[in-house]
């Protein structure tokens, strides 16, 4: 679950952020390309607006910030604001909830030098909200914690 290879990965620092902070506002822009499977994270201090298409609206949004001095990781989708049908916007929902599983591993392992000096964020919980103007679409959702979307560093014999 959530291994994709790690060459089709590409991930891109905009300053000020870096390997090391920010952690408040901390924003990941994440983004793939259907036709190659190549999945895109660009990490900064503010949302990768040019990495987003307006006519799919398949990005997944995220941010560090703090509630009560613990941390959360913070994301969004879009499902629809109208411009889609009931019908659509289930089949985007079904599809957003069934790859945020790969969207997660990729923001975490794309960003993986930063848990390094920031240990105890892999423990923060992530939610997500899924936009929508149906109610039934609209709601925010627990995806457990950064941990459990990192890869196996280490290899065990059998």
């Amino acid at each position: 679950m959530n291994m994709i290879d790690p060459g089709r990965l590409h991930v891109t620092y905009n300053p000020p952020a870096s390997i090391f902070a920010p952690i408040d506002h901390r924003r990941y822009t994440m983004t793939h390309s259907d036709s190659t499977g190549e999945l895109f994270v660009t990490i900064g201090c503010e949302y990768d607006m040019s990495a987003i298409n307006p006519y799919m609206r398949d990005e997944v949004l995220t941010e560090w910030v703090r509630e009560e001095g613990q941390y959360r990781l913070n994301g969004r989708v879009y499902i629809t604001g109208g411009e889609f049908d009931r019908q659509m916007a289930q089949v985007r929902y079904m599809i957003f909830k069934r790859e945020m599983g790969t969207a997660l591993a990729a923001i975490v392992n794309g960003d993986a030098g930063f848990f390094t000096y920031h240990p105890w964020l892999l423990d923060a919980p992530i939610t997500i909200h899924f936009e929508s103007i149906f109610p039934e679409y609209d709601q925010v959702v627990y995806f457990g914690t950064p941990r459990q979307y990192r890869w196996e560093t280490e290899h065990k014999d059998s």
